[in-house]
């Protein structure tokens, strides 16, 4: 986890995997996952799992906040959001419904501390059979509990540590698999060949048909539980262990408690410890195994006449009985630790992978036949359990054309496989996402986030003709140089990145051989394989799309047909953010045209402005900030105006205009911000407005602040006490006509520093307001900086490096008296 030292990051995973098995034990789920939220917020990260892997899920590990996902919403909006079955979410999320078409419901809840800050949502999924109803109001109260007490402890770990509370993307989640029957006990046992001691576990005691709380420790007491034959070896292991050597035994125990003389086999390991490297030959330590239930379970199963195959839950094999392994034509060496439609290109169709996820999330039974070649049909059964699947297959006759079962069509052994179904979730993803994507940035982001993991790459460069020449819009992956040897090349170079785009064809090179043999002495650096996707627009070039493979890839005819169709999409998102990107620009260039262009020089006085535009949304913002000399002081104003939009942007160059005539016309601060009001509600604006003015006289080291529904100023202190300002708040302006605003006096020693802001610096999505203020408070006393610049920078570092603000920010700070005090 990001930030934490070993221990904190240690003890935070054991809560996580905690809760989330606490979720889904309670309940008739079978998973559960917690994500939490990125350093930048844009993003939920998956922190946890508990049953099924996450690539069954469709591998969703990293989730934009805005996006229509369940665990989003959960999150971003800090509600329940409970889908009973498939019905539902294909009605209320229909873009999970696509992605995941299986019988299953969810819910999730969002993760929150006592105070109310969101730190990310918990979800669980269970199987769910048409109409029905999910869980039940007492068991959502309970996973919503489950949720807040894991954001306590949470919040809690972070008190302690100091560390954020977030999950910075590529971080591998804990993963908790499902609990399945063990195949055999393991005892543990520490001799004391001194004492003559045996310590052992319960496990151990139950092994040998001991009771735990009553053995002895007396070595003695466990020779009298084995064949008489076997007493001598248990003792030789106590000689061997003296003499530094590791000990390995069969020993028979009696089994039963009845005397008789019926006994199954166990194998005893042990070895002396070492310390310094030296075997302490005075103890003995090690296990037993009983394996017993393990191997009467195997050689049942070998004497069926069918075909049994054990699969983990994401589909690979641990277990071939070897009917099965006849059935298939296969070895065991082939086929154990892989999928079986990795293995068998006749299994390679998409739909046999289709029918093992259905199996698994909505754990019920699936079948369907298959042809081998020389058609040989065979009937596949999946019988699933959170911990796995259980694959029964039998010899089958050619089914009729009527036959109710699904059928992967017969069809000759490919000498490729085709493209993974995960791949094609993944497409349907990047379809949706890029719908969604408005800036060139949150397309470049879209297509890495989707592109690689869907096809196996590693690295991705996007190149944009600009001038006739090839320019680097986007680079995703570990190497850091990829590609970037393109840059500025002319369009007509001959080169794979540009002879793509000029003959309009994808270009897939599966080795460095192949690409000497086309271009030789082109750079290659550490990658093995390429995809170059042409990316035309309208019968226009717009750039060259790049995915890179660090080991030797082969593009399958599936393959090649989904990014060449991909690359249609891709060119068309990126023309329609490239033509919002410019309108974008040219819209905030017009709103800096309404702020001032430059601060007044007041004496006694300092003064440094900043604005940052929203990074979403096209149109203008309302925020403004203005200082105004008057004959005994200056006048501080900053205000903002709701909505993004012209008419938000008019509405705010009259009332700065207004604030100005009123200033000059000597009103005192009251009736400023009362006139202000009566002007905003004359011009007929539907809008409203906040306000914040502050009439500052350095000779008497004084000031009068009015708000009008604004958050109050900042004010640090030149011994570092630093408060939010303790005013009469005044309504909004644009409410009431009659309003009045009631001034507050504040005392300004020299070396004061007031910070005047738009609530875009400090609301955060699914957090308190007077949070953010607070950390804005926080920040503002222990800034240390040389000039109020510096000192601006600061307090807007964070905010400068978010690449999602969802408004804008204007900050005013004034310094009165010693140029000293912004140390």
């Amino acid at each position: 986890m990001h930030g934490l030292a070993s221990g904190g990051a240690a003890e935070r995973e054991d809560v996580l995997a905690a809760a989330v098995m606490e979720a889904v034990q309670g309940t008739s789920a079978y998973a559960g996952s917690v994500f939490l939220r990125s350093r930048d917020r844009r993003s939920i990260v998956l922190a946890a799992t508990w049953g099924v892997p996450p690539s069954l899920l469709g591998d969703w590990r990293l989730i934009a906040v805005g996006s229509p996902i369940p665990v989003a919403v959960a999150y971003t909006a800090g509600r329940t959001v409970h889908l009973a079955n498939a019905e539902e979410t294909m009605q209320r999320y229909p873009q999970l419904a696509v992605a995941l078409p299986y019988a299953f419901g969810s819910c999730s809840v969002p993760v929150r501390a006592s105070g109310g800050e969101r730190f990310g949502s918990l979800a669980i999924v269970w199987p769910a059979s048409p109409g029905s109803e999910g869980l039940s109001k007492t068991q959502r109260r309970r996973l919503r509990n489950i949720a807040c007490r894991l954001g306590d402890c949470l919040a809690e770990l972070s008190a302690r540590t100091g560390d954020p509370i977030e999950c910075e993307p590529g971080t591998a989640p804990v993963e908790t698999p499902a609990h399945g029957a063990a195949a055999m006990r393991v005892g543990l046992f520490d001799w004391n060949l001194r004492s003559g001691v045996l310590s052992v576990d319960d496990t151990f005691c139950a092994i040998f048909g001991l009771d735990a709380e009553a053995f002895d420790g007396r070595p003695d007491t466990l020779v009298a539980c084995l064949h008489s034959g076997d007493r001598a070896a248990f003792r030789a292991c106590a000689r061997e262990a003296g003499e530094g050597q590791i000990t390995a035994r069969r020993l028979r125990v009696r089994d039963g408690s009845d005397g008789g003389e019926r006994y199954r086999t166990v194998e005893l390991w042990g070895r002396a410890p070492e310390a310094d490297g030296t075997p302490v030959v005075t103890h003995l330590v090690g296990a037993v195994v009983d394996a017993q239930a393990g191997a009467a379970t195997v050689a049942a199963v070998e004497r069926l006449p069918d075909g049994l195959f054990s699969l983990t839950p994401d589909g690979r094999v641990t277990y071939a009985n070897r009917r099965a392994l006849h059935l298939l034509d296969i070895s065991a060496d082939d086929v154990l630790g892989q999928c079986l439609w990795d293995v068998l290109p006749w299994l390679s169709d998409p739909s046999i992978e289709y029918w093992h996820r259905s199996a698994m999330i909505s754990q019920a039974l699936s079948s369907f036949l298959v042809s081998r070649p020389r058609d040989q049909w065979l009937a596949f059964s999946l019988h699933p359990q959170p911990d796995g699947v259980t694959v029964r297959v039998a010899p089958a006759t050619r089914p009729s054309s009527s036959g109710s079962l699904p059928t992967p069509a017969p069809a000759p052994a490919p000498t490729t496989a085709p493209a993974r179904l995960g791949a094609m979730y993944h497409v349907l993803q990047l379809s949706s996402a890029l719908t969604e994507a408005v800036t060139t940035r949150q397309v470049c982001e879209v297509v890495s986030d989707q592109l690689l993991p869907a096809f196996g790459g590693q690295q991705m460069a996007i190149y944009l003709v600009r001038d006739k020449a090839m320019h680097l819009l986007h680079h995703a992956g570990h190497h850091e140089t990829f590609l970037d040897w393109l840059q500025g090349f002319p369009l007509h170079a001959r080169l794979p990145g540009t002879e793509t785009l000029t003959s309009g064809a994808p270009f897939f090179i599966e080795s460095q051989k192949d690409l000497f043999r086309g271009y030789p002495g082109i750079a290659t650096g550490p990658v093995s394989s390429w995809a170059y996707l042409p990316l035309i627009a309208s019968g226009r070039p717009v750039g060259t799309c790049i995915l890179g493979f660090d080991d030797p890839h082969h593009f399958t005819e599936k393959d090649r047909g989904l990014l060449t169709a991909l690359a249609g999409l891709i060119a068309q998102a990126l023309e329609r953010a490239r033509l919002y990107d410019s309108e974008f620009a040219v819209a905030h260039g017009l709103q800096q045209t309404l702020l001032p262009h430059r601060l007044p020089k007041v004496p006694g006085i300092r003064t440094v402005a900043r604005y940052l535009p929203a990074t979403s949304g096209m149109d203008i913002g309302g925020d403004w900030y203005d200082v105004i000399p008057t004959g005994n002081g200056v006048c501080l104003v900053i205000g903002d105006v709701e909505g993004h939009s012209i008419a938000a942007a008019a509405t705010m160059a009259q009332l700065r205009s207004a604030v100005r005539a009123f200033v000059a016309a000597g009103h005192a601060p009251a009736d400023v911000m009362s006139g202000v009001n009566r002007t905003l509600i004359d011009l007929g604006s539907d809008l409203l407005a906040s306000c914040c003015y502050i009439h500052l006289e350095p000779r008497r080291d004084h000031a009068y602040v009015v708000t009008a529904g604004h958050p109050a100023p900042l004010l640090r202190l030149p011994d570092g006490t630093t408060t939010a300002l303790h005013l009469d708040i005044g309504p909004v302006l644009g409410v009431d006509h009659g309003s009045t605003y009631l001034p507050t006096s504040v005392a300004l020693p020299p070396g004061s520093v007031l910070v005047l802001y738009t609530d875009g610096l400090v609301e955060t999505p699914g957090t308190d307001i007077d949070l953010g203020i607070d950390r804005l408070r926080v920040s503002l006393a222990h800034a240390r900086a040389d000039s109020l610049d510096e000192l601006a920078d600061r307090l807007l570092y964070h905010a400068r490096s978010s690449s999602h603000r969802a408004d804008d920010i204007a900050l005013l700070i004034t310094e009165h008296g010693s140029s000293t005090a912004v140390r």
